[in-house]
């Protein structure tokens, strides 16, 4: 029998992917792609590489053994009055969930304000979020070496994993 596999996603293209199971964790940055945007004015957006993503998954994970895989995945900011933002967390959302539902994974959504509750110490809001993030992603996993500041992915792996989902 194959050991549990939590994957933690912070969805959107600054965000990145956590992966735990019993052995081992790691994580990396949400891989992007950028392209020029057809609009009135000239200007580029960033966009996930669902390619890279698969791959990236597909190496790190049995993708055949669907009964040990748990995909955890964060919910979107959509807010109306931030437009941008919201248009390309909505579009991360879905290159996401094409990946996901191309590799046969389940997944289930949480807020951000769900894992944050569980493992970031309480009164931390707006920028102090990330710091807080990274300090403790820091302290639970010392042994994992990283080029990239965003431990958001892992601690909902680790949300996950602790929940027993």
């Amino acid at each position: 029998m194959s050991d549990k596999i939590y994957i933690g996603i912070d969805n959107g293209v600054s965000g990145s992917v956590g992966i735990i199971n019993n052995h081992k964790a790691y994580f990396f940055k949400t891989p992007i792609k950028k392209e020029l945007n057809y609009t009135k004015t000239k200007q580029y957006i960033n966009r996930i590489d669902t390619t890279k993503l698969k791959m990236l998954l597909s190496a790190n994970i049995d993708v055949g053994d669907h009964f040990n895989v748990f995909v955890f995945l964060e919910r979107p900011m959509v807010n109306p009055g931030r437009f941008k933002a919201t248009t390309s967390a909505l579009r991360s959302l879905e290159a996401t969930l094409i990946v996901l539902e191309d590799l046969n994974l389940p997944f289930q959504y949480c807020d951000s304000k769900e894992w944050q509750r569980e493992l970031l110490p309480s009164g931390i809001k707006g920028a102090e979020l990330k710091t807080a993030s990274n300090d403790i992603g820091r302290r639970l996993f010392p042994y994992i070496e990283s080029s990239h500041d965003d431990y958001d992915g892992l601690l909902i792996a680790e949300y996950a994993r602790r929940k027993g989902l």
